[in-house]
């Protein structure tokens, strides 16, 4: 039995067949409208990720490249080290040979002190030699006259430079050159005294010259002072060598005299006891610069055996 269609049912279904397909095809279209979407954005993450992929691949280059110069840098170093190290061996040697040479300088040094010391004591031996024989002339007319003379003034005293000073006014009158009565058994004390000293013949042989020398103040001319200083020093030697004939005969050869007029003061003063304390007479004892350089010649003859020996 064949079934009717019903009409209206018909009607129904299109339409609704219809709006289903219509759906799907919507839906349809979303989904590839996601998808294409999704396409572009996925697309744009990955060039994004290439490109900083890219840039990765770029700083691990330069990475790489500060990497090998550091490296680089390293081997430098470590190569400034080998020198540094090498020089440093190198210094440690020589300042190990250096102090041994510092040992030896002072060896040397050490025995150079000592000779300079034996040479010293030698001199000074000599310098003794020299102030013993004034003082022995000095004691030798302190023994007979005394000390000091009537007036109160010191007979004769040791200057600084190891001189004998003889004050003018027992000697000499003022601007004169003839000498006074009360000087006279002073100088002939004096003569009597450089006899006995020079009868010494170990003294005797390191002296070359007894130096009579003449001084005077400031006052007047320098020619007139040198002229006046002379005279009083030829004076004096000549009375010390016509009082005792045996110190003239024996040793005349020893005296010698010379006038300094006022270029030798004692005192830089300008009053009365100043110009009286320039005005005097000096007794020098020369020595013999052939004994003083006799010492120092041994002296350098034993200083270049040294180093010949070395």
């Amino acid at each position: 039995m064949r079934r009717r269609r019903n009409p209206e049912t018909e009607e129904n279904f299109w339409p609704s067949f219809t709006d289903m397909i219509s759906t799907i095809a919507l839906i349809l279209f979303f989904l590839m409208l996601i998808a294409y979407i999704n396409n572009i954005i996925t697309g744009k993450n990955l060039e994004y990720a290439k490109q900083q992929l890219v840039d990765s691949q770029l700083k691990l280059e330069e990475s790489r490249a500060e990497i090998s110069q550091a490296e680089k840098q390293l081997r430098l170093l470590e190569d400034d080290l080998d020198k540094t190290m090498a020089e440093v061996e190198i210094g440690e040697i020589a300042l190990k040979l250096s102090e041994e040479e510092i040992d030896k300088q002072r060896e040397i040094i050490a025995e150079s002190n000592q000779e300079l010391g034996d040479l010293r004591s030698k001199l000074e031996g000599i310098a003794v030699l020299r102030l013993s024989l004034l003082e022995a002339v000095k004691a030798s007319i302190e023994e007979n006259l005394g000390g000091t003379a009537a007036s109160g003034e010191e007979l004769v005293s040791i200057a600084d430079n190891g001189n004998i000073v003889i004050n003018e006014s027992l000697v000499f009158a003022y601007d004169s050159f003839t000498i006074i009565p009360e000087g006279k058994p002073l100088l002939d004390r004096l003569a009597d005294a450089f006899e006995k000293v020079l009868d010494d013949s170990e003294i005797r042989s390191s002296i070359d010259a007894i130096n009579i020398q003449g001084h005077t103040d400031e006052r007047g001319s320098a020619e007139y002072n040198r002229e006046l200083s002379s005279k009083r020093a030829y004076t004096v030697v000549n009375y010390l060598l016509n009082s005792n004939t045996d110190l003239e005969s024996k040793y005349g050869a020893y005296f010698a005299a010379s006038g300094f007029s006022e270029f030798r003061p004692l005192s830089e003063g300008t009053t009365t006891e100043d110009y009286a304390m320039n005005r005097r007479i000096e007794i020098s004892v020369i020595l013999k610069d052939a004994n003083v350089q006799n010492i120092i010649d041994e002296y350098l003859m034993e200083s270049l055996e040294i180093f010949d020996e070395e």
